[in-house]
């Protein structure tokens, strides 16, 4: 590791400390004494997504990050959530050892993890994903997931409701509250 004030080439380790995704490590110049901070982060190789047209792609993590970050637009969700659902999705890309996966399988992925975060952000991905052509598309997605979380429960995190039986199970909620 180069010394980044003289450029020397040798160093020393001082203190190693594991952080999240990788190493931390303080070192200190053999020739000046400086001391500098470096980080490793495992390289795993590289995964290639085979798009509808039969055409090649390196997995890039930021576009799925693109994608969760539109979905998610203006939605109360808790911070890192969507760091999260991107890091999980890498993980269990490289998990399978392939080196190459079908990009539906990414985008089912995300849908998943979409489905159980938030429905908006749900159903606004799979709008685009799903490339719905009409509102029946749309209505017969949002009725699946209707059916699929007939529990209100997702109220207690401040998700506003999807549909107005779940509206009115809410406000019904709301007036034994205040009658207490």
């Amino acid at each position: 590791m180069k010394c980044p004030s003289c450029g020397f080439v040798d160093s020393k380790v001082i203190d190693s400390r594991d952080i999240s995704d990788g190493i931390r490590r303080r070192r200190q110049c053999e020739k000046c004494g400086y001391r500098f901070t470096t980080y490793e982060k495992l390289q795993l190789g590289g995964i290639y997504v085979i798009k509808k047209d039969q055409r090649r792609e390196e997995f890039d993590k930021e576009k799925v990050l693109r994608g969760l970050r539109k979905a998610c637009e203006k939605r109360p969700l808790p911070a890192g959530a969507i760091d999260k659902i991107a890091d999980d999705i890498e993980a269990q890309l490289y998990s399978l050892g392939k080196r190459e996966v079908p990009g539906y399988l990414i985008g089912d992925m995300v849908m998943e993890h979409l489905k159980e975060l938030d429905n908006i952000a749900y159903i606004r991905f799979a709008s685009v994903y799903r490339k719905f052509t009409d509102i029946t598309e749309l209505k017969e997605a949002v009725d699946k997931l209707a059916q699929n979380n007939n529990h209100p429960s997702y109220f207690n995190d401040g998700q506003l409701p999807l549909l107005a039986e779940d509206r009115e199970v809410m406000e019904q909620t709301i007036i034994r509250r205040r009658k207490r």
